[in-house]
């Protein structure tokens, strides 16, 4: 069973940095039943350009017959703020103007989206979830979140992501954003502005998300004799326009800016202070050749939070891969799932003996 609600907050958002939301609106998406016990909630932080129909975006690993499904889970993705599928953004109206926001919208960080998923566990009576889930800007979402302590989270599965964001991960973005800027659409107001930048933008971040290995494997070309009209440059036109009849320019630019102020040591003692206060058991999973979330930052996570086991995944893709290595994911997730229960039905047991 599917139901897509919005949650409207009824008071005023106060963000990060001071500035404040009205009029606050979530939109997400349930999948299954709530248990009498209330301990089988599996929460995802979906990345930059997903929804919150989960069943559909990762497939393999949520799905009737996969690791979760409907049948055994209570399964909830909320469409994160900024983004265009029904959760207040640039395009919705701001209600001093009576007009759509762009770029009179605030700004907003990793910590605010943490903040918005706090605020729909509150609305749906939740309290404790069994498992925590998170890829790339996902996972940063799911990291704060676990910080911050105001929602039990059992287990913890953080995939390719980072404690803060690289430098090479701000210049990716920050090159994005320029070529948005160079469309001088973006700047007109219009719900299609910016979008030849945009679709620039993406064809530079399929570069950061894909590797050498990936491209010559789908897209070399069968003879030798071409001098244009190669496959390859038909690939990013083809992504790039993919992308634009399904996303905004203006909530591509506010949501990257969201992920380059990640840093979960901002405002804390250190990032590895920051990582100590995970109480979860945590499982950290990297890609061997993600170029954009180097696996030496999913080490790093593992080495600073208590217990964490760490696992890697070998996958031509890069960091897509935690989008397309669904059967490996399912294995390793599966495994650490299971030896967390089998570890907390030891302690039941002992706490009833002792």
């Amino acid at each position: 069973m599917s139901t897509s609600s919005t949650y409207k907050h009824p008071k005023i958002l106060k963000l990060e940095n001071g500035k404040k939301l009205r009029n606050l609106e979530i939109a997400y998406q349930t999948f299954g039943k709530l248990n009498a016990k209330k301990d089988n909630v599996v929460w995802v932080c979906h990345a930059l350009t997903a929804n919150a129909d989960v069943l559909d975006w990762w497939k393999g690993l949520f799905g009737t017959k996969d690791l979760f499904n409907p049948d055994e889970h209570f399964i909830i993705c909320a469409n994160i703020l900024g983004s265009n599928y029904g959760t207040t953004n640039p395009l919705s109206t701001n209600p001093v103007t009576g007009q759509p926001y762009y770029l009179a919208f605030p700004e907003f960080t990793i910590r605010d989206l943490a903040t918005l998923h706090q605020l729909l566990a509150d609305h749906l009576g939740i309290d404790k979830i069994k498992a925590l889930i998170g890829g790339s800007l996902g996972g940063q979402q799911a990291l704060e979140w676990s910080i911050s302590g105001k929602t039990e989270i059992e287990n913890l599965i953080l995939v390719a992501t980072n404690a803060a964001h690289s430098p090479w991960g701000i210049a990716f973005n920050e090159s994005q954003r320029l070529a948005i800027a160079t469309d001088r659409t973006f700047y007109a107001n219009k719900p299609d502005g910016g979008l030849k930048g945009l679709k620039t933008a993406r064809s530079i971040a399929l570069l950061s998300y894909r590797t050498y290995e990936a491209y010559n494997e789908t897209q070399l070309e069968s003879v030798n004799d071409k001098v244009t009209d190669f496959r390859a440059s038909s690939y990013q036109n083809y992504q790039g326009e993919k992308l634009c009849k399904r996303f905004n320019a203006y909530s591509y630019w506010y949501l990257s800016k969201a992920m380059d102020s990640h840093n979960v040591g901002r405002g804390r003692k250190s990032i590895a202070d920051a990582l100590k206060l995970v109480k979860s058991n945590t499982l950290v999973i990297g890609i061997e050749n993600d170029m954009l979330f180097p696996i030496s930052e999913q080490q790093f996570l593992a080495k600073h939070i208590n217990e964490a086991q760490f696992a890697s995944i070998k996958c031509a893709y890069g960091h897509d891969g935690f989008l397309i290595e669904t059967d490996k994911l399912t294995n390793i997730i599966g495994n650490f799932l299971k030896e967390n229960a089998t570890k907390n039905k030891k302690v039941i047991k002992l706490q009833h003996t002792a």
